[in-house]
């Protein structure tokens, strides 16, 4: 019978790989003698340089997508690497560009809003849990300005409604949800379907007409941020 095909590699933005995906390789079985048991005469293997077993660790992290400088310091500090160590090889990998994390949140963000539809307030917390610094994610996020997410929240709507089923004011409530889960604030959900409704049907567009997007998105404000937890 045939093999069974490869997998397939994962995205640059996947998710982190499961558990010894790309960790570090296991040690070689030892030399048995005919006996079974262990080979007597085999020299014993050489300990491990703790620098070389970290980059080895850096370069299996770094070949399934990029990682920022948190997640490499977090699979070396699992693995056992010393945090001199860690700070050593990830220092030298910062001066030769091989870990960025301004060039990572740019990356990120252009790829998780054109490929998942995300909006700012997603990426950002996608790029806090990944370890980049608040002031270089507000940086990389400042380039997707709100016309563009506008727009997005617009074609996202616009390709739900090709399929969704319902009255007009179940399907609403349905589209904005859904936007709110991809991070886009409650203004600019509420527009989106709004808009998509009134260019759908005569019956979708009147229920549009009795939507008041402004006192229904401060309405929808003040529940956001009183569900936001204290401290």
């Amino acid at each position: 019978m045939a093999g069974r095909r490869a997998r397939t590699g994962r995205g640059w933005d996947a998710s982190p790989a499961r558990a010894g995906d790309d960790d570090t390789p296991r040690p070689r079985r030892a030399r048995r003698g005919r006996t079974g048991d262990t080979d007597p005469e085999a020299p014993p293997a050489p300990p491990r340089d703790e620098a070389e077993l970290a980059r080895e660790i850096c370069l299996r992290q770094l070949a399934v997508r990029p990682r920022t400088r948190a997640e490499l310091a977090g699979a070396l500090a699992k693995r056992g690497v010393s945090d001199e160590v860690s700070a050593e090889v990830l220092d030298r990998y910062d001066e030769v560009g091989i870990i960025d994390d301004a060039a990572f949140a740019r990356a990120w963000v252009a790829s998780r809003h054109s490929g998942r539809g995300l909006a700012r307030r997603a990426l950002a917390n996608e790029l806090r849990q990944r370890g980049v610094d608040g002031e270089v994610a507000s940086e990389a996020l400042g380039e997707l300005d709100e016309e563009t997410e506008a727009e997005t929240a617009r074609a996202l709507v616009e390709r739900k409604l090709r399929t969704a089923r319902g009255e007009p004011d179940a399907v609403f409530r349905r589209l904005v949800a859904m936007l709110a889960r991809k991070g886009y604030p409650p203004g600019v959900a509420i527009r989106a379907v709004k808009d998509a409704l009134a260019a759908q049907s005569a019956e979708a567009a009147e229920f549009a007409d009795q939507i008041d997007a402004d006192a229904l998105a401060d309405a929808e404000g003040e529940l956001d941020r009183d569900s936001r937890p204290l401290g």
